[in-house]
C-alpha cells in the first residue's frame, strides 16, 4: 500500500469519526469502573488512573491520577485533565454516570444527570458562568456520558443570543427540551448546553458541533 493511499485512508477515516476521535475511547468508562471506589479488590493493580486519596498511589502526577470531587449511587464528578497545569482559578470539571452509557444518542441517559452536575459546578464556579455541556457524538473522544463543567466565555451570552434556544425551569427536562430543540433543527446527533437563564430558570442549546469548544474556556491554554 502506498503512503498516499495510506493517508487518504487515514484523512476518511478522520471525517467519519470527528476531529476529537483517539485511539481509546474507552479511559473515562475504564475510571468509572475501576478507579472510583478505591476500597475494591486488586484496586491499585486495575485502575489505570489512581485516586490521589488512595493508598497505592506512587505516581502523583496529575495526569496518571483520578480527583474525585463528589460521588453518589448513580453519578462521580472528577477533576478534568486539561485542569493539569494549570492556575487554581481555572475549572473544568466532568460528571459522569456509574453505569456504562455511551452518550447524547443512548436511550438511558439519565435525566437526573444535570441536575447534579449543576450542584456541582455552582459549587466551584461563579452561577451566572456556569455552564454544562455535553458533546454530539462525532465531536466527542469518549464513549461514556460525560457532562463538563465549564465556565463561559466572556463573549458567549452574545452568541447564544443569535441562536436557537429553549428556556426551561427544570434541569431534569433537558434531554427532552434539548431533542426538541435537536429535532426543530434537523439534528440528528447534537451537542447540548446549560446554562442559567438571566430571567431565572435554565437555557438550552443545541448544536451539530463542539458547545464546548463555541461557549466555555475549556482549557487555560
Amino acid at each position: 500500500m502506498t503512503i498516499h493511499r495510506l493517508c487518504l485512508i487515514c484523512w476518511v477515516l478522520f471525517q467519519i469519526h470527528g476531529h476529537h476521535a483517539m485511539a481509546n475511547s474507552d479511559v473515562l468508562l475504564d475510571i468509572v469502573q475501576h478507579c472510583v471506589n478505591p476500597h475494591t479488590a486488586n484496586y491499585c493493580q486495575q485502575c489505570r488512573a489512581p485516586r490521589i486519596d488512595a493508598a497505592c498511589t506512587v505516581e502523583t502526577a496529575c495526569r496518571k491520577t483520578t480527583e474525585v470531587w463528589a460521588s453518589n449511587p448513580s453519578f462521580v464528578a472528577i477533576r478534568d485533565i486539561k485542569m493539569c497545569g494549570c492556575p487554581s482559578t481555572f475549572v473544568h470539571g466532568l460528571v459522569l454516570p456509574l453505569q456504562k452509557i455511551t452518550g447524547v444518542e443512548d436511550p438511558l441517559r439519565p435525566q437526573d444527570i444535570w441536575p447534579y452536575a449543576w450542584e456541582i459546578a455552582t459549587a466551584r464556579i461563579e452561577q451566572a458562568s456556569v455552564a454544562l455541556v455535553v458533546n454530539p457524538k462525532n465531536f466527542r473522544s469518549q464513549n461514556q456520558l460525560h457532562v463538563h463543567l465549564l465556565r463561559l466565555k466572556p463573549q458567549a451570552r452574545e452568541h447564544i443570543r443569535s441562536l436557537m434556544s429553549a428556556h426551561t425551569d427544570h434541569l431534569m427536562d433537558v434531554w427532552t427540551v434539548a431533542g426538541e430543540l435537536a429535532s426543530k433543527q434537523g439534528l440528528s446527533d447534537y451537542g447540548v448546553l446549560v446554562t442559567g437563564h438571566q430571567g431565572g430558570g435554565f437555557q438550552v442549546v443545541v448544536t451539530a458541533t463542539s458547545p464546548e469548544d463555541a461557549f466555555t474556556e475549556y482549557t487555560c491554554r
